[in-house]
């Protein structure tokens, strides 16, 4: 398959989503180990979060990153460079059904920011990409992170078991095809 292009900077009204960098680590270890944060993350993520735990994962995106694999951005607000979220994207494996992942400092929940940050990933996906459409989850009773996806117009399509940090629940799988984002962009129908 071939390598995904470079992480691009993507900016919208209030954020810059720039490119993970070593020196978000800090950052990370001090907002991620959060229960508001993890407790929807898949089972994988480490719980209690370990004092090594941003380094390793950074580590680990930037070498997927490398490879051309996954597209790992800082979501920062503008006006500073210090990363208060994450927000990832990847193709479809052909197997699961989830190509875009996303957290955010529990301090700006609420404020529409992790919508406006899934817009320019999605619109990166769509326009630049030109991929057809994006396999979107979450745990249902993760009714904030459900909401983005249904603010871009997003399709339930099934639910099914998954193990996250929280433990084995529910989650939603959604589709999100370029032809309906694109239709709600311009205003018409899909």
């Amino acid at each position: 398959m071939t390598p995904l292009p470079p992480t691009p900077t993507l900016e919208t009204r209030r954020l810059i989503l720039r490119p993970l960098e070593p020196g978000d680590t800090p950052a990370i270890q001090r907002i991620f180990p959060q229960w508001e944060v993890v407790r929807w993350l898949h089972a994988s993520v480490p719980w209690p979060y370990p004092p090594d735990g941003a380094e390793t994962h950074v580590t680990q995106c930037l070498e997927a990153r490398a490879r051309g694999e996954k597209f790992h951005w800082a979501i920062t607000l503008k006006g500073s460079d210090e990363l208060r979220g994450r927000i990832d994207l990847w193709r479809f494996d052909g197997r699961n059904r989830d190509m875009r992942g996303f957290w955010l400092d529990p301090e700006l929940h609420g404020q529409g920011l992790m919508t406006e940050a899934a817009e320019a990933v999605t619109g990166y996906a769509f326009e630049v990409l030109e991929w057809p459409w994006l396999y979107l989850t979450n745990a249902v009773d993760n009714r904030a992170s459900a909401r983005v996806k249904e603010k871009q117009g997003a399709v339930e399509v099934a639910r099914e078991r998954h193990a996250y940090v929280s433990g084995e629940i529910d989650r939603q799988v959604w589709l999100l095809t370029r032809e309906a984002w694109l239709a709600r962009r311009a205003g018409r129908p899909a």
